[in-house]
């Protein structure tokens, strides 16, 4: 399969012909993971013009974490950041054709690798291997200063640490949930990220309970016909809101969108699950998020 990935990025760059500037074909963002197929022919492919896109790698402790990055080949001072959590499937090609998305309209966008440590979800061939051999054992505290290092990395490196918004599908939704506590954040917006859950050593919080902790607002983006986040564990989560919302500007600012009759992982145009529909209106809501509160 890594030969495959190779051959995918070999020919995406084929293709851009000289409108690549950077690209590298070292893993990440290479072709799709073997427990996210079968693709469908709706997965769309965001080309290379005007943009530059590379790995990076940096040091998080005795640990070096891959970073694809995307942005504009031409600018004029520091880029709004934004970072791009995956779902579990680490960054593969759709999380890197959303940076290269969000580098289009002008951001410094990165995927981290939080995986790295844990192990590539490309060798397990099933969800619920990935769940346990991988997601299980990447815990929360890692991520969160793993997305700190990014952001230092980001600052020296032509980003506006002023200028900060993440943004995570699935188990990624999750994370922008508890990113959004971090003072760096100035926005966050979760697409179908879960909200509760039984505490575990390596998670030992949900975002049902970190409302009060919010430091930034976030735009969550649900499927009423979700099946695996029940819509009243949706309800749970806004009415955790509205109790900190009397002592805590963000989470009064934070925002809950629900799409009846749309299922899980409807952003992800390399999927069955994919609705078009909802997925271009949670993309626009997103942009107007992070533009309404100083990202863009």
């Amino acid at each position: 399969m890594q030969n495959q990935r190779r051959q995918f990025m070999q020919t995406s760059v084929a293709s851009a012909a000289s409108a690549v500037s950077t690209v590298s074909i070292s893993g990440l963002g290479i072709g799709f993971v073997t427990a996210s197929q079968p693709v469908i022919a709706a997965a769309i492919q965001t080309d290379f013009v005007g943009i530059e896109a590379s790995e990076q790698t940096i040091a998080v402790g005795n640990t070096k974490v891959p970073l694809y990055t995307a942005r504009p080949n031409k600018t004029t001072g520091p880029l709004p950041i934004v970072i791009v959590v995956s779902e579990i499937f680490g960054v593969h090609e759709h999380i890197a054709d959303v940076a290269r998305r969000f580098a289009k309209l002008g951001y410094l966008a990165i995927a981290p690798e939080f995986f790295t440590r844990a192990g590539d979800p490309n060798t397990f061939g099933t969800i619920a291997e990935i769940m346990s051999n991988i997601v299980a054992k990447t815990p929360d505290a890692e991520v969160m200063a793993d997305i700190k290092a990014t952001l230092a990395w980001a600052g020296t490196h032509g980003g506006d640490v002023k200028r900060v918004g993440v943004t995570g599908f699935c188990w990624g939704g999750r994370i922008t949930w508890l990113a959004a506590t971090l003072p760096e954040v100035r926005a966050g917006v979760a697409w179908y990220g879960r909200l509760v859950g039984v505490p575990t050593p390596n998670s030992p919080r949900n975002p049902v309970d970190i409302a009060a902790e919010l430091k930034a607002p976030v735009l969550g983006l649900y499927g009423g016909a979700d099946t695996g986040i029940p819509l009243d564990t949706v309800e749970k989560m806004r009415a955790a809101l509205t109790a900190a919302a009397a002592t805590n500007t963000a989470a009064k600012a934070s925002r809950i969108e629900v799409y009846p009759d749309t299922p899980h992982a409807f952003h992800a145009d390399y999927r069955e699950s994919y609705r078009a529909g909802p997925a271009k209106d949670g993309w626009d809501k997103c942009l107007a998020w992070f533009k309404q509160y100083g990202v863009a």
